[in-house]
């Protein structure tokens, strides 16, 4: 037996969960952590009977308090399940989960994959689970930590478009969901989204780290570029990060790496070639020796190594433990 309970038989489907079916579908949560653990609470916060599992329990425990059930294994928690939420590391564990998922799963249940993966693998899971008589939607999100406990996630769907209509209003609890195209095609979303953040993060660090190194006040120049052109949601947020050198993590390194691999990947497939994507890969594999938990601001970390003597700021640096 797997640590996913991969040849357990589900229990049979609890009726009291059953009679507690109105207007609102159930929804398996599977994944509580960094991002799951706020967008599953939003769920339950929005009336939504919500089934959490996670591979530590005790994370998914802590959703009791506002409502949540919670099962001990993988193929108990989609049993009852309308739908189906997975938010996990990486495509790989997805797979793990999926397979361990299907013993349980309803007939015609709908999963959405938030988590960020390839869009094979994507394209993958959609095929497994049509075999099987389920349903998918790959939906990966943008907004970190923050979004999804304000419930402003960017959230890039591929599925069928009836499908779709079915789950929007499950997803607009947790963001703003947009039909992108068919399976797989909610991935190449996101790796469009991180591909610019990505890039944008490693602009705005340098352009801070100029103005400090030609001696202008790193500080005031943000300020003063803001609300032109070079405005954007990464200059607002993670500049001030980088001024602050507040690395704690919201969006990790490690993700953002993982991001850029898959994005790279991706033109390969499409036959391009992505040669800024290449360097700022680059640069977040460099700080991912150093601090993979990090936030993906931490970029600024790899910019520094490369300019030895040039540090922005004297604040000393927060990181993760």
């Amino acid at each position: 037996m797997t640590q996913f309970d991969l040849h357990r038989s589900p229990t049979e489907p609890k009726t009291e969960l059953a009679t507690e079916l109105t207007t609102k579908p159930v929804v398996a949560f599977l994944g509580i952590g960094l991002m799951g653990k706020p967008m599953a609470s939003r769920l339950l916060q929005a009336g939504y009977t919500v089934i959490a599992w996670n591979r530590t329990r005790s994370k998914a425990d802590e959703l009791v308090s506002l409502g949540a059930k919670v099962e001990e294994h993988v193929a108990d928690a989609v049993s009852a399940a309308d739908i189906v939420i997975t938010m996990l590391e990486a495509g790989p564990i997805v797979a793990q989960v999926i397979a361990a998922a299907l013993p349980g799963l309803r007939p015609g249940a709908l999963l959405i994959d938030m988590s960020s993966t390839r869009q094979s693998e994507a394209q993958d899971a959609h095929a497994l689970l049509a075999q099987h008589g389920a349903r998918f939607i790959d939906a990966p999100v943008s907004g970190g930590v923050v979004g999804a406990q304000a419930g402003s996630l960017a959230i890039m769907a591929g599925g069928r478009a009836e499908d779709f209509a079915e789950v929007e209003a499950v997803l607009t609890v947790m963001g703003r969901p947009t039909l992108v195209g068919p399976a797989g095609c909610g991935q190449i979303a996101k790796l469009c989204n991180q591909l610019i953040v990505g890039g944008t993060l490693n602009i705005v660090a340098e352009a801070l780290l100029l103005a400090q190194a030609g001696g202008a006040d790193p500080t005031a120049v943000r300020a003063a570029i803001r609300g032109g052109f070079a405005e954007s949601r990464i200059l607002e947020v993670h500049g001030q990060r980088m001024l602050e050198r507040n690395f704690m993590p919201g969006g990790q390194v490690k993700s953002q790496f993982k991001d850029l691999e898959n994005v790279l990947i991706a033109a390969a497939n499409a036959g391009l070639r992505l040669p800024v994507t290449e360097l700022v890969t680059e640069n977040y594999q460099r700080v991912l020796q150093q601090a993979p938990q990090a936030d993906q601001s931490a970029v600024l970390l790899a910019l520094e190594q490369n300019n030895p003597g040039q540090r922005l700021g004297s604040i000393e640096d927060q990181l993760p433990g």
